[in-house]
């Protein structure tokens, strides 16, 4: 190792030992979400059986059709645009889970694309390799969009005109894994079921869109940069639900996901995110209270002002010189910069999706329609903390080897 980058990874390792080595999490119960084991085992009996002949579309159906796809392109802009959708739709129908859920991963997939235009990533990852990864994230985003409101559009609509619609579901190219639980919801209202059947939905459906795609696993999830990246704790996911806490941080409920190339991992901690969401009441009251007083912008500023700013205070410098003094600002230290996502990608037009039915075996897609359940520690200011002290310290590394 290079000395001056020894010295500068010697210093800060003994710091970062001393911050954070004891964690922060407090004591809190386990979060649990349960599935009935016979509404699985209904599902998958219903999956198993031939699926009755489509019929022709009357004029009305039609209607309906074009306006749920109208929709669904026009707040399908952009990640801002998805994010705040979601929460339109659970502010009019606070029954059906999922969408608040969405909105809350949603967001987070906003500041990691804003993280790629931000204060330290631009300075550890080339601009190629910051495009591919918003390639993925972007795609990954609306391709769960494009599949998930339509059906959220047409429950509302059957809503409205007093009927299950859900015969239409193939029209939105949305898998018959589907068509069954939103059935069911009619019936029950079973919020858990609904939830937990399209988290695994919707992990499928990227699953050969996005994450199997021949570029993805050759430029973004083979490469080094992309193994970095989760090395550094960048795969976090973070749900802001309250104050600060002794030590000054803004309190944060979360989980890790540690291979994003793994289907079982992604639908396992979709889950685990549910129950923590839904089943730990601070969390939940927590986080609703800061999806209705904050727009998401994409900055993390949204979350914590006094570390983050949407714009600079001076331009960038070659020479990077740590900011942080654990969770807290050194003095006179300007704030990381994290823009909002209008000032740090341009609009691209979608990619369109391959048009396919991921459902291959119904047992095997039944096998996750189970219990969500959450352990503590779940809180993660400290790990959020951490995370940018281990990114500092590698900005910080790099320019001292320039």
């Amino acid at each position: 190792m290079h000395t001056k980058e020894r010295t500068v990874w010697e210093r800060w390792r003994s710091r970062l030992a001393a911050w954070f080595g004891a964690g922060a999490a407090e004591a809190a119960p386990s979060a649990e979400i349960r599935i009935d084991p016979r509404e699985r085992n209904r599902l998958l009996a219903r999956l198993r059986r031939p699926d009755e002949p489509a019929s022709g579309l009357g004029a009305e159906a039609a209607r309906t059709i074009e306006s749920i796809l109208a929709q669904t392109r026009a707040n399908n802009r952009d990640n801002v645009t998805r994010t705040n959708a979601y929460r339109e739709f659970y502010i009019r129908h606070p029954e059906v889970h999922w969408a608040f859920l969405a909105h809350m991963v949603s967001r987070n997939g906003g500041w990691n694309m804003t993280d790629l235009q931000g204060e330290l990533l631009p300075r550890l990852l080339a601009a190629s390799t910051r495009d591919r990864l918003f390639d993925m994230l972007e795609d990954a985003n609306a391709f769960i969009f494009g599949d998930a409101y339509p059906q959220l559009l047409l429950y509302e609509e059957s809503r409205r005109v007093g009927k299950p619609l859900f015969s239409l579901l193939p029209a939105f190219g949305v898998s018959r894994f589907m068509r069954p639980v939103w059935e069911r919801f009619w019936e029950t209202g079973n919020a858990a079921l609904l939830t937990v059947a399209l988290i695994v939905n919707e992990q499928h459906y990227i699953e050969g869109r996005v994450v199997r795609d021949p570029g993805v696993q050759a430029h973004v999830l083979a490469s080094l940069p992309f193994q970095a990246q989760a090395a550094l704790q960048l795969n976090q996911v973070y749900f802001p639900y309250g104050g600060r806490d002794e030590a000054g941080r803004q309190r944060l409920a979360g989980l890790i996901l540690a291979n994003f190339g793994d289907l079982k991992e992604r639908i396992d901690v979709g889950k685990r995110l549910y129950a923590l969401l839904f089943g730990a009441p601070d969390v939940a009251a927590g986080a609703e209270a800061f999806a209705s007083r904050t727009p998401h912008t994409g900055s993390r500023a949204d979350y914590w002002p006094e570390l983050f700013a949407p714009l600079r205070a001076s331009p960038p410098s070659e020479d990077y010189k740590p900011r942080l003094d654990g969770a807290k600002l050194r003095p006179g230290a300007e704030r990381l910069f994290s823009p909002r996502l209008a000032a740090a990608w341009k609009a691209r037009p979608l990619r369109e999706p391959e048009r396919y039915d991921w459902l291959r075996d119904p047992r095997e897609a039944c096998a996750y329609v189970a219990d969500a359940k959450v352990h503590p520690p779940y809180e993660m200011g400290a790990e959020a903390c951490y995370g940018i002290n281990k990114l500092e310290l590698a900005a910080a590394a790099k320019s001292a080897l320039l």
